[in-house]
Formats: structure tokens, sequence, C-alpha cells
């Protein structure tokens, strides 16, 4: 019930992931990231220890492959569980176990590895992929959300969704963009992307009002002089 993408930007060193699904609240679960060490999507039947245990093994210099291969190793119900893994090089490794509901698919490339279950068509995540490398100069929360919308023109799930959300990391020690639509009737998407043109303009002003207070832009809001 569920697709993502997991990606690193080549340009920026950023890494970013965008998940959706049918049921609520699907981020908190299945987008974990992190500055510097890479990204680890955990899906289908979630278990999200995998997200922090992933992001661990690749802090510790492991590839994506070999956290892989350790996650398989140690993990039970390794049969439930779709795992896509970026690290710090662009190197990705995924897997979809044997109990994976209903039409799944995933599709790799230097930096970018998209995931899908319960799918309409399972071209769905190459098309994503396709989305995200179309245009590697733009800014990565966009290439996130250009491919979750080539999800949707692909067919995306089985079912409507009605939950998103995007995580992007960069230089600093906290998400810059933790945006979640965590229920929508219709459209969680589209709100995601107006979300996203909201707070593009004003991420890095919070990233100096942490670090330099003293040079950050006024906020604009009424009282503030």
């Amino acid at each position: 019930m569920t697709f993502s993408i997991s990606a690193r930007c080549r340009r920026t060193g950023m890494f970013g992931i965008a998940v959706s699904s049918s049921s609520p609240c699907v981020a908190a679960r299945c987008a974990h990231a992190r500055a510097g060490v890479g990204v680890v999507a955990t899906q289908n039947i979630t278990d999200p220890t995998l997200g922090p245990k992933g992001l661990d093994l690749m802090a510790s210099g492991l590839s994506a492959p070999e956290a892989l291969a350790k996650l398989k190793a140690a993990a039970p119900h390794l049969d439930y569980r779709q795992l896509a893994l970026v690290d710090r090089q662009g190197g990705t490794a995924s897997f979809s176990g044997g109990k994976t509901l209903g039409t799944h698919r995933i599709k790799e490339a230097p930096d970018v590895v998209a995931a899908g279950n319960l799918l309409k068509d399972p071209q769905v995540p190459d098309q994503m992929v396709k989305a995200f490398l179309a245009d590697e100069q733009a800014q990565l929360g966009d290439r996130l959300i250009a491919a979750m919308q080539a999800a949707l023109a692909a067919g995306g799930e089985e079912g409507p969704v009605h939950s998103v959300g995007m995580l992007l990391v960069r230089d600093v020690a906290w998400p810059v963009a933790d945006l979640r639509v965590d229920w929508h009737e219709t459209d969680p998407i589209g709100e995601l992307a107006r979300l996203w043109a909201l707070w593009k303009p004003q991420m890095d002003a919070y990233v100096t009002r942490a670090l330099n207070p003293s040079t950050a832009p006024s906020y604009g809001v009424p009282g503030d002089k």
C-alpha cells in the first residue's frame, strides 16, 4: 500500500525521501534519512526500526548493499518487508520479501531507488526514477515531488492514496524539510506540492536562524519589527 523514492542529490550531497500510501501518516513509519549518511525506506508491512538500523550501519562505513545484507541477516519477519537504501556515495540496495503485497517492483539507478507495492501498474517505479533523473540541476525537493506526481500519472496504487511525506537532510544535524500530509481524502500529493512551494523559499532562512540568528532575515509577521 505504498510507493516511495529515496535519493541523493549528487550536486549538493543532500538526501531525501518521499513516500505515499493509502494508509494514514505513512511518513512517520517509512521515511528515514540522516545528513552525511544516507536514506532508508522501510515499507509494505512496515518495521520502522529498520530505518534507523540501516542508517546506523551506513554511518559505520558500510555501503548500502552491505548495510542491507546486515539488516537481512538480523531482521525478523523479513518476508513481509520491502526496503530501499541509498548511501553517501550514491550506492543503492533494495529488497522485497516474498510476502510483499500485490503487484510490486523496485527500480534502482545511481543515487535513487523507487519502490512500490499494491501498484496499479508495475512500471510505476520506473516512471518515478525517470522523472527524478529528468533534471539533475533542479532542487532535490522538486525532483522528489516530480517523481511522486509521475507515480500518480503512471497509475499509482490500486486504490487512492491518502497520506504522503517528504524528508530532506543536508549539512546540518536536523531535517531541513519534514513535510507531511497525514490524511487527505482526495489529493495528498497535490497538497504536499503546495506545502513544498510554501516551505521551499523559507527553508534556508530557518537554517540561518538556527546557526546564526543575528544574520537571519526577519519573519515578516505581525509584531516582528
